[in-house]
Formats: structure tokens, C-alpha cells, sequence
């Protein structure tokens, strides 16, 4: 575990005290698991961008042709 001290303006602080103390969470529990919700979006997004970076239009393309030529199941009609 690692030890991090951050400053933050007052209503923050007391907004996050307020919201652990309603979920039952201390405030280190609950920063730290929204800094980790964030880290991992983060991350997605980056992954996300290699791969289509990585992308071949011509893959895509042979993927699209390989799908059945069916009707939409019901609810995805547009």
C-alpha cells in the first residue's frame, strides 16, 4: 500500500466525508475506489485507441461479410 496526501478544497473534503459516511465506507475506501473506476477507464480508452490504431479496414470489412443476411431480432429494428 502506498500513502499519497493530497490537498482538496473544503466542500470537496466534506462532500466526500458526507458520501462515505452515507455508503459506509471510510473516505480512503471510497477514494480509493473511485480513483480505481477512473484509472481503469483510463485505460480502456487507451486500449480502445491501440487497437484501432492496430485495425485493418480490409479485417473489418471480411468480418461484416462473414455475418448471416438475416432480418434484425425484435427490438434491434431501426
Amino acid at each position: 500500500m502506498s500513502t499519497l496526501t493530497i490537498q482538496l478544497p473544503d466542500g470537496i473534503a466534506e462532500g466526500l466525508r458526507q458520501c462515505a459516511a452515507k455508503e459506509g465506507v471510510t473516505v480512503d475506501q471510497l477514494l480509493s475506489a473511485a480513483a480505481a473506476e477512473k484509472l481503469s477507464a483510463m485505460m480502456t480508452i487507451e486500449h480502445l485507441r491501440e487497437r484501432a490504431r492496430l485495425a485493418k479496414r480490409e479485417d473489418f470489412i471480411a468480418f461484416l461479410n462473414g455475418a448471416p443476411d438475416a432480418p434484425p431480432m425484435p427490438g434491434d429494428e431501426l
